[in-house]
């Protein structure tokens, strides 16, 4: 994994600002701990920052291949884990390789197919490729949008990054939020709307978009969509096809020059990918798995089991281990660590985000870093398998509105009424319903039910599951490690989006035909486990700290945020006894105590991003 950055410019010389290029390409340094390089022509500028995972020795970028008068140069951030069966493809069409490295596989696809390469990548990754011959620039995101690429398109130019701290770096991207940023940062939150990227100027290339980039201007296409197709298999077929499906992902995602590990909470969807890795080491000699885990100090003496996390992780996770012999690694973090943690998260997103989640999982990664450099993690499985309270209550699949913004009204309440007036939050968050709803490729023929959980699914996987993407990718890589998403293979998610509700939830359980899937992989008591998510914390000192410094923050009267909130509202919840309870300030996505993280978090993005509100 790597981060890159760069610009078209039509209307300068772009050698006489390489100085501009080295300062972009310095702001993902911890994307791409172990080299740097940059290329610049009069019109193309490209920079990268490398985390070598396969062929440490030949894989620099920015790479350049010659074709008889044409040259092409890539920059490149991801995985192709079909590398060798393309590898392969293109030998046999007469193209020659000098690395081993999937870069030059991902390349050499774009001199053989042009834009039509995306079709037959099997990966997460984003890339941009310049064309000198034809002065074009050609980039492209995953299918389910693993790996981000954000974008700012002005009068004859064209920025574009890794990250936004990239394009910020650019003296002619401002940090400047209007209405609909402002919507974004307090109204959906972390769930932010894909595409969207809060900063003025700054938006995202789409999962499974494309874009080029010409002198007659930005051509952006989709090249991948969820489509609704018939299910023809039973429930013992459809079992076996995603058994085979995920089997056969993660033994490609295991891969690695360097040193690979898996997340283990105990739960269905990490033990089953853990398991998957032990017998592929086993079959291969490759010794033994290594696992982590995360927990908080003292959480099993404040732990309160919820919907959301029907119980601890913990005896779980020993269950596991005893069951395959992995070399396990239990991380704990502490309450001072966790809030000194929520500016580094927030500098690592360049925008608040899931306060105590993301600072965790930042503090978790960086553990994971000092013994490996790539990790396979469950993320997605929920969404793509139905896995989540809110698909099996009447209420979220009845709201008219996002399952995860039920609280909106509670949110609207939390701005002054100035911001409340000029963004018209609830208006804003219809909107964004709408325009989902729209989407959804509906199946001629389906029953109500059928239609209502295809809709859920989709709003999930598209609304939803991107949150978690985003928030894996930008903790880990800020500290330079990778992490794989077997669950996000797109032919499982393309396989699994049609399966039908009730083949989905066989048994009647959620996740059921998953679980159905991996019996005989898994121990029947982890097979059939209550869900239970990413660990919170649960002590009380995390609420005091946060709640302290929120306080602080109004009694003090000069922080930026004040003139966007309700601060006497504010006031009010912080001095409450109900500030220290699960309420969902923020629809399931944050608790009482994450709330008053999260307004920590948009305090030090307001002052250090220098953002200006207009």
């Amino acid at each position: 994994m790597c981060g890159f950055t760069g610009w078209i410019d039509w209307t300068d010389d772009l050698t006489k600002h390489a100085a501009t290029l080295e300062r972009m390409t310095e702001t993902l340094s911890n994307r791409g701990p172990d080299a740097s390089g940059t290329w610049i022509s009069p019109n193309c500028a490209l920079g990268h920052r490398r985390l070598s995972v396969i062929d440490p020795a030949n894989g620099a970028q920015p790479m350049v291949r010659v074709s008889g008068d044409d040259t092409f140069v890539i920059v490149y951030n991801g995985e192709l884990y079909n590398a060798p069966e393309l590898k392969r493809e293109l030998e046999g069409r007469g193209r020659s390789f000098t690395t081993t490295c999937d870069t030059e596989v991902l390349l050499v696809a774009y001199m053989e197919w042009g834009p039509s390469c995306v079709e037959k990548f099997n990966g997460i990754f984003a890339f941009a490729i310049w064309d000198t011959l034809e002065q074009k620039l050609f980039l492209a995101r995953d299918r389910l949008g693993v790996k981000p690429l954000f974008i700012a398109k002005q009068l004859g130019r064209f920025i574009f990054g890794s990250e936004p701290k990239s394009l910020l770096a650019h003296p002619s991207v401002k940090p400047e939020v209007g209405p609909e940023g402002l919507a974004e940062i307090f109204i959906l939150g972390p769930a932010r709307t894909p595409g969207h990227g809060v900063y003025r100027d700054i938006s995202e290339l789409l999962p499974g978009q494309c874009a080029t980039v010409t002198r007659s201007g930005v051509s952006i296409t989709h090249y991948w969509r969820l489509e609704s197709r018939p299910h023809t298999e039973d429930v013992e077929a459809t079992a076996h096809t995603v058994g085979e499906l995920l089997k056969d992902t993660v033994e490609r995602q295991l891969v690695s020059d360097v040193p690979l590990c898996t997340l283990l909470s105990g739960g269905l969807d990490s033990s089953a990918l853990t398991t998957l890795a032990v017998r592929y080491y086993e079959q291969t000699g490759q010794g033994a798995v290594h696992t982590f885990s995360v927990d908080y100090v003292d959480n099993d003496k404040h732990f309160k089991a919820h919907d959301f996390q029907p119980n601890a992780d913990a005896p779980w996770i020993d269950r596991m281990n005893t069951y395959l012999g992995t070399v396990h690694h239990p991380v704990h973090f502490d309450t001072p660590e966790l809030v000194k943690a929520l500016r580094e998260a927030m500098l690592a997103r360049d925008l608040p985000g899931m306060a105590d989640v993301d600072a965790s999982l930042l503090l978790f990664c960086r553990e994971i870093k000092k013994e490996a450099t790539v990790a396979i993690s469950g993320e997605a499985a929920d969404e793509i398998f139905g896995g989540y309270p809110w698909f099996h209550r009447e209420e979220s699949l009845n709201s008219n509105t996002f399952p995860w913004s039920l609280a909106s009204g509670m949110r609207a309440d939390l701005l002054s009424q100035d911001v409340a007036a000029w963004i018209r939050p609830l208006e804003y968050i219809a909107d964004r319903y709408s325009e989902a709803i729209g989407e959804v490729p509906r199946l001629k023929g389906e029953d109500e039910t059928a239609a209502r959980m295809r809709v859920m699914s989709y709003l999930n996987i598209t609304r939803f599951m991107p949150t978690l993407l985003d928030r894996k990718d930008r903790m880990s890589m800020a500290v330079g490690l990778e992490v794989r998403v077997p669950y996000c293979d797109h032919r499982l998610v393309d396989y699994v989006f049609n399966i039908p509700w009730e083949i989905k939830t066989a048994g009647d359980r959620e996740k059921g035909i998953l679980r159905r899937s991996l019996e005989g992989v898994l121990p029947h008591d982890v097979l059939y486990r209550k869900k239970s998510p990413y660990p919170k914390t649960h002590n009380p000192n995390y609420l005091d700290a946060v709640r302290t410094q929120v306080l602080d923050l109004i009694h003090e009267g000069t922080s930026p945020l004040l003139p966007l909130i309700n601060v006497k509202r504010i006031r009010e919840i912080a001095e409450s006894e109900s500030a220290s309870t699960n309420l969902p300030w923020f629809g399931q996505l944050m608790s009482g105590p994450q709330l008053f993280a999260y307004l920590l978090q948009t305090d030090m993005w307001l002052r250090e991003y220098k953002v200006s509100v207009r």
